[in-house]
């Protein structure tokens, strides 16, 4: 019999990258959808690296992102993996939940629709 040699827990392939799972991106895309309705938004970039995943919104193609959704696993057990950035950069939220990220643009949205 040959031996078995276990592999070193350093050894195990680091993830190629970082995504949106489907229940993440539908809550997203649909947050995006009520947006270009509102005529506030017209595009949209995802963007997928070894550690991050970015979903930005445009006001315009040209423009830079009105605001970046940002999923950072590497974050969920200090300051929750989910970030809300505005255009300048800023960090508006930060959180373990989705929903709680998205809070600030979603009330904009009501004002949007309710004035």
């Amino acid at each position: 019999m040959g031996t078995v040699t276990p592999l070193s827990p350093t050894l195990r392939a680091a993830p190629l990258q970082t995504g949106f799972d489907r229940h993440e991106l539908t809550r997203i895309l649909d947050l995006y959808g009520r947006m270009v309705a509102a005529g506030k938004w017209r595009d949209y970039a995802m963007d997928f690296q070894r550690e991050v995943a970015i979903f930005s919104a445009f006001r315009r193609t040209s423009e830079r992102p009105e605001y970046r959704i940002e999923k950072r696993p590497a974050l969920r057990s200090r300051q929750g993996m989910w970030s809300l950035v505005s255009e300048g950069g800023a960090i508006l939220k930060r959180g373990d939940e989705l929903s709680n990220v998205l809070a600030p643009v979603e009330r904009k949205l009501m004002k949007l629709v309710a004035g």
